[in-house]
């Protein structure tokens, strides 16, 4: 079976139970995440055949984690090895007015170490036919943006789809690349764009507004300014407050305009990991339905991300079809 490749950083989450702030907690849980391996682990719970390319610490929690990976069923093949330690963030999760907050410890991480050589990348892709990768991994340190960059040029030679969630943390790019020139750069060898208006003004240096309208013109000249990109994707967030939420999608495929209804989230368990897993939902659909059909899966996914705690998406392709099939009530299943 062909595989699906992502690449990144796999990172701890460490959280005080429920809606506690750290300063109240005498307890940590924890879980294994970064934005990659969410998308990857959620396809492969779809029933894809994912490969996770990374670097993780040397030591039983580098174990620890690849384990993990594995449990899902993605392959860990291609992970290096570092004496460094493994990256670790933790959140606070909020409730209704109050927001969630998370603080990162990753600056010296085991994948902060990462370099091309590290990667064979022609033997991790030799039965890829789709390369996922997000802005957080070239933000992160050089190293990342170089690695990254020579498996999108393989993957361009060798025809693989390649999407891209060009993802602005401003909290990263430490390392003295401008943000806007390696994203530009990087979009080159994509096809699938995953990403709204924000990511586009920033990219683009453009102002466009959150229209709709403003939404087509943007990806029009998206798609003119890097004619590899073919689609482009964008998951609306609407914040009633942090436990309350809405999630709809919209689309231009380079010939049509569709957008899709709203999942309302009344209540959210973890929103953490979401828009991972409506890139994983995405990705999966498009091999799978019609554009518009993904669109919908996508957001499905997505919401259904935020009643499971922790960075994953556990749900399964019956569970989303489900949820588009208007089984929304949350009644006993037996």
């Amino acid at each position: 079976m062909d595989q699906i490749v992502t690449f990144g950083e796999v990172l701890m989450r460490l959280s005080p139970e429920g809606n506690k702030k750290l300063i109240q907690a005498n307890l940590l849980e924890f879980y294994f995440g970064g934005t990659e391996v969410n998308v990857g682990v959620s396809i492969s719970n779809f029933g894809g055949n994912v490969k996770h390319i990374s670097c993780v610490s040397n030591d039983f929690v580098g174990d620890t984690a690849i384990a993990y990976l594995q449990k899902f069923g993605v392959s860990t093949s291609a992970i290096t090895r570092s004496n460094r330690p493994l990256g670790v963030y933790f959140l606070e999760v909020g409730a209704v007015m109050r927001p969630s907050s998370i603080s990162y410890n990753r600056s010296h991480s085991s994948f902060s170490e990462i370099q091309p050589e590290m990667v064979n990348w022609e033997k991790a892709m030799k039965k890829a036919k789709w390369l996922h990768w997000t802005g957080i991994t070239p933000g992160l340190c050089k190293g990342g943006y170089e690695t990254l960059k020579q498996g999108l040029i393989l993957a361009k030679d060798k025809g693989i789809t390649v999407s891209a969630d060009p993802t602005y943390r401003s909290g990263l790019w430490k390392y003295g690349e401008n943000a806007k020139d390696v994203l530009q750069d990087l979009l080159n060898y994509s096809n699938i764009f995953i990403g709204g208006i924000n990511e586009i003004n920033e990219i683009l240096g453009t102002n466009y507004t959150y229209s709709n309208e403003d939404f087509i013109t943007a990806s029009k000249h998206l798609i003119k300014e890097y004619p590899s990109i073919v689609k482009v994707f964008d998951k609306i967030r609407t914040a009633i407050n942090s436990s309350w939420h809405k999630i709809r999608a919209r689309m231009w495929n380079g010939f049509e305009f569709r957008e899709t209804v709203d999942f309302e989230i009344t209540h959210v368990i973890d929103r953490i990991g979401t828009g991972d897993a409506f890139a994983a939902g995405l990705i999966y659909g498009l091999q799978e339905f019609d554009d518009y059909k993904s669109m919908e899966f996508a957001s499905a996914a997505c919401a259904l991300k935020h009643t499971y705690e922790g960075d994953i998406n556990y749900a399964t392709v019956a569970e989303v079809m489900g949820i588009l099939n208007g089984n929304i009530s949350g009644r006993l299943t037996r």
